[in-house]
């Protein structure tokens, strides 16, 4: 499938905002695909379907985790979560996308997970850093993305946690998880 058919089945996908926000998660997860020389087309497929199920109903998703194979411990934490293991199975059923590496690229980006491979830390990233997003820590997970991807995702996950925590939200086990891997695996890298 080429970028411009991906982009018009997920354009129906998303409002014109998301839409928007896709293209440049694309844009950047291509920039890193290729500063890190990692499969551009695989990184390309996964980050334009990133949020192919961003915003299906919540009920919908529900029953979707229910009466699947996916983690239903998933139900337990914030709907925001879901769009990402949800996706990816809808991404195969309704899509027809097979690759693996796509669909865990998809499926990660919401959580992250210790042993990432190149394509879910770059879409994972991609979708942290694009350029209109703005929040405190992200400068240097920016630049670190571009020296260390373990490193940026560490940074990222860092992030995501204490946001998590100081809205005493819950945080979801593969988050920790992954924060754990990424901090032990980046000790002493600055």
């Amino acid at each position: 499938m080429n970028r411009q058919s991906a982009l018009e089945i997920v354009k129906k996908q998303l409002n014109q905002s998301r839409y928007e926000h896709t293209i440049r998660v694309t844009d950047v997860a291509l920039k890193l695909a290729e500063h890190y020389q990692v499969d551009q087309k695989k990184v390309e497929m996964a980050a334009i379907f990133h949020d192919y199920a961003k915003y299906r109903d919540k009920s919908e998703m529900q029953r979707i985790i229910t009466y699947s194979n996916l983690p239903k411990d998933l139900l337990g934490y914030h709907p925001e979560l879901w769009h990402g293991p949800v996706g990816a199975m809808l991404v195969r059923q309704e899509v027809g996308i097979e690759d693996a590496e796509v669909l865990n690229g998809i499926y990660w980006h919401t959580t992250g997970k210790v042993h990432m491979s190149m394509i879910e830390k770059i879409v994972f990233l991609a979708d942290y850093i694009e350029p209109e997003r703005d929040f405190p820590g992200l400068d240097e997970v920016r630049k670190q993305a571009w020296q260390n991807l373990d490193k940026a995702c560490f940074l990222a996950l860092q992030n995501i946690i204490s946001f998590l925590a100081g809205r005493q939200q819950l945080i979801y086990p593969d988050t920790v998880h992954a924060y754990n891997y990424f901090n032990t695996k980046t000790r002493g890298v600055d």
